[in-house]
């Protein structure tokens, strides 16, 4: 709606919004709903849209909440409501704003201090499983911990978990759903008898109380009357829920988000919110957001292309860049060939000026990063890993703020010639850091790169306010880390799909596209199998000039080329690129080509499936403990030894040699089945 006359400052204000985002900043009165493709300015529109309703007076400043989803994206919508002059207007995660609900009301309601909040359910989902008397490891202590927040977020309780968590084909390594559920009940039981809260409680406890004490939220919703969320399509049944009690059935709200960008339908997102708002809330005004300012005409052409006749089909993105260099598809012969060339192209953008820290190369899996490391690193060229810890909750991160701070407190002065930044450095010197890269990787590796960062960020400090000095960049620091708005380091930033959502660089590599690792192989429904459609979807459009999208065909070296591109680039690639690849009988009888470099085999060889002079690259004493085992194995139970495991099941075990259920589960060949009743022999033999 309009405001009607409107003063100078409120033109100036819309006066650089295209046609859609300034009817998002006119349209004060909900239910407003949002559909913003990627790269459209959503936060821009929604800004001018709070900006909006504070300069003409019918939003106060300390009635409205805005809510999304990271502390970073909160803190960046605080910087720009300041910038407009709405800087009285809260802005925070669901879980900020819950816990800040908490806090005060907790107390009054219940007389007794609040439970302590837990910065991990690990040690907790450890304790239970003892008492249980259950075995696991770190990884198996993280997929329940990933369970249990699922459940809690989704409304599902311990004694409904089987039936539910069947119907939706859910699983947690080699437990059964019955025992997860008993785990989720012991979690609790522990989690209470400590007197501890986890972050989902936060928003439970928080709900709780709201739906329960009518004063309590009779006080909330005369706090806040204007709610506007973003990242709507990541809200999930516990948010959802919560969302509805601060409304209490008013409908002042406007939610914003994409279809086409949920990726966290694991963890309890559901976009069905975003696209059934309009049936919730009668009269809603739906706006789209198409026209993508971040990247060229070839970007979202390709990305249009990606999603286009599928299910997960949103907003048809309209570029408004200029035309830019053709999106890149290509194959390499392995893994190690294919980071090879990666490197090659970053350093050739580098020779023309091309800036690292816009840079990116993402992956579907964090252990796909390691050839990166090692190319980038043979290349010279510096990169940071992304994902993690929080920038500043990292320990060397938190040292090194509170070694400055005190270097500034005490007034430190650097030596004759220096200047402040010369301080940092010898500060950060003090505790390890070196002006030259180490070559070591882990965490030697993460250390520096942190530190550099704070290098860095004290270069570009002094050089954007000269007439600064060590306290005013202490400052600056301190309200990074309440805005978890960590330095950018000068490097490759290497990261994951999921931990790339919401950033964005000139140039990004698309790494491992293949079918297996795009879609994961664990992505069996049609549903999972979308969901990854839209990862590589959200990849892709994080590209602004140069995209370049890259599959193996083998992971090693001299291995035959069984991978395919994945089948999500078939609308994209031309039909050449399509055809299988190389290929080797895999057969154990009338193998006619060798499993190691794909030539013909000889008569005497055929057993063996490979050549006389090809090296083995398995473990070849494990391989000949594990079929002396499956000889035992079959005959006990009295069937062939191939119906226990291939040849070629059993060479990949002695290969890769999995140590964990999760790592056996993805080799070809061993199922569900095969997992639970020959899966502990296995392990064992690896050791």
């Amino acid at each position: 709606m309009s405001t009607g006359s409107q003063g100078p400052d409120v033109a100036a204000l819309l006066s650089g919004l295209d046609p859609e985002q300034r009817r998002v900043a006119e349209t004060l009165r909900g239910p407003v709903r949002v559909l913003a493709g990627a790269g459209t300015g959503k936060t821009r529109a929604i800004t001018h849209r709070i900006a909006h309703g504070v300069l003409t007076g019918v939003y106060a400043p300390t009635e409205v909440l805005a809510v999304t989803f990271t502390t970073r994206a909160a803190g960046e919508m605080r910087g720009r409501l300041r910038g407009l002059g709405a800087g009285g207007v809260q802005a925070r995660t669901f879980h900020a704003a819950a816990l800040r609900q908490l806090r005060y009301f907790w107390p009054h309601v219940h007389g007794t201090e609040l439970p302590t909040l837990t910065e991990s359910k690990i040690p907790m989902v450890r304790d239970a499983l003892r008492q249980l008397r259950i075995n696991g490891d770190l990884a198996l202590w993280r997929d329940l911990s990933s369970e249990i927040e699922w459940a809690k977020v989704s409304n599902v309780r311990p004694e409904d978990y089987p039936s539910i968590a069947t119907a939706r084909d859910r699983s947690v390594a080699q437990l059964d759903v019955e025992t997860v559920a008993r785990v989720l009940s012991g979690y609790e039981d522990v989690k209470r008898g400590q007197g501890r809260m986890d972050m989902e409680d936060v928003l439970l406890l928080t709900a709780g109380i709201l739906a329960d004490d009518e004063r309590v939220a009779a006080q909330v919703r005369r706090q806040y009357k204007w709610f506007v969320v973003d990242e709507f399509q990541d809200v999930s049944p516990l948010q959802s829920a919560l969302l509805d009690l601060w409304l209490g059935g008013r409908d002042e709200i406007c939610v914003v988000g994409d279809p086409a960008q949920t990726i966290y339908s694991f963890a309890g997102a559901n976009a069905d919110y975003l696209r059934d708002f309009p049936r919730k809330h009668d009269a809603t005004t739906s706006i789209e957001l198409v026209r993508n300012y971040r990247s060229t005409p070839e970007v979202v052409g390709a990305a249009n292309t990606l999603l286009a006749g599928t299910s997960s089909t949103s907003v048809e993105l309209r570029a408004q860049r200029p035309t830019g260099a053709a999106v890149v598809y290509e194959g390499h012969p392995d893994e190690v060939a294919e980071a090879s060339a990666v490197a090659a192209r970053i350093s050739a953008l580098r020779s023309g000026g091309h800036a690292l820290s816009e840079t990116a190369v993402l992956f579907r899996i964090n252990a796909q990063s390691e050839a990166y490391e090692e190319a980038l690193t043979d290349a010279g060229i510096p990169y940071v890993i992304r994902g993690g810890a929080r920038f500043f909750d990292r320990p060397e991160v938190r040292e090194a703020v509170t070694r400055l701070r005190g270097a500034a407190r005490s007034g430190a002065s650097p030596a004759d010639g220096d200047t402040w930044v010369d301080l940092v450095r010898d500060t950060l010197a003090g505790m390890g850091w070196t002006s030259t890269a180490p070559e070591a990787r882990g965490q030697t590796r993460d250390r520096w790169e942190s530190w550099q960062a704070l290098v860095s960020q004290a270069d570009a400090f002094a050089t954007a306010s000269p007439d600064v000095d060590l306290n005013g960049f202490v400052d600056d620091l301190d309200r990074r880390a309440t805005e978890q708005h960590a330095p950018v380091a000068e490097g490759v930033t290497l990261a994951t799909f999921h931990a790339a959502k919401g950033l964005e660089w000139d140039a990004v590599f698309l790494v491992g596209v293949q079918d297996g690792t795009l879609p994961f192989t664990y992505a069996t429904s049609p549903a999972a199998i979308e969901e990854e459609r839209r990862l590589l979807y959200v990849g892709m459009t994080r590209a602004r000039t140069d995209l370049v999208v890259s599959w193996a065909q083998a992971r090693n070296p001299g291995q035959a080329a069984r991978r395919k591109p994945s089948r999500f680039l078939v609308p994209l690639l031309p039909a050449s690129a399509q055809a299988p690849q190389g290929g080797r009988s895999t057969s154990r009888k009338g193998a006619r080509t060798c499993v190691e470099c794909g030539k013909p085999l000889a008569p005497a060889d055929k057993a063996r499936r490979r050549c006389a002079d090809c090296p083995v690259r398995y473990d070849e004493e494990l391989f000949e403990r594990l079929r002396e085992w499956r000889k035992q194995r079959a005959a006990a139970e009295e069937i062939a030894a191939f119906m226990v495991f291939s040849n070629a099941t059993l060479e990949l075990v002695a290969e890769l040699k999995p140590r964990t259920p999760v790592a056996l589960k993805s080799i070809s060949g061993i199922g569900p089945e095969k997992l639970e009743k020959y899966g502990p022999d296995l392990l064992e033999l690896v050791g």
